[in-house]
């Protein structure tokens, strides 16, 4: 549930970095504020737009998506599915490669990088990451959290008394 937290989190900083490049592409803010890099090449290349819809308009989506998953798996009864452990996964995975694949267009095929596409690839990095943690937790059942204390606790030989 923690992983949860942290990728609702995540995605909602995501959210915001995607929408800014989005009002961007499509005309609504006039100018990048962007102090590294060259977030202004990138963003009018002709490699910013993907099956007619700009690139951040597909993280922006990915992003709230991701989003809507993590808080609808918050959700008591879906506390602990696995289903929703395994779409975040995919979501996210997928959306990594993606955005390493647009790093590497960056690096190599542009020339120029975007400050703004590095803390979006940071951030859905870090979201897989979270994802990943939150489906072990999801196949290991129920209450895996608490098993997991106790068995660190006895370990440690903490509450365990032997009488020889």
């Amino acid at each position: 549930m923690k992983a949860r937290m942290v990728i609702a989190l995540l995605s909602l900083a995501g959210t915001y970095v995607a929408l800014y490049l989005t009002l961007y592409k499509v005309g609504v803010i006039g100018q990048l504020s962007c102090s590294v890099g060259s977030c202004e090449a990138v963003n009018t290349s002709k490699w910013a737009v993907f099956l007619g819809l700009p690139v951040a308009a597909w993280g922006l989506g990915a992003y709230v998506v991701m989003l809507t998953l993590a808080l609808t798996g918050l959700q008591p009864p879906l506390q602990e599915s696995r289903t929703i452990s395994w779409a975040l996964v995919a979501v996210s995975g997928w959306s990594l490669l993606f955005s390493l694949w647009l790093t590497y267009l960056e690096l190599f095929v542009i020339h120029a990088i975007c400050m703004y596409c590095v803390i979006s690839a940071v951030i859905v990095a870090l979201v897989f990451m979270a994802s990943l943690v939150d489906l072990r937790m999801a196949t290991r059942g129920p209450g895996s959290e608490i098993r997991e204390e106790e068995a660190s606790s006895s370990d440690r030989g903490v509450g365990s008394v032997g009488i020889i």
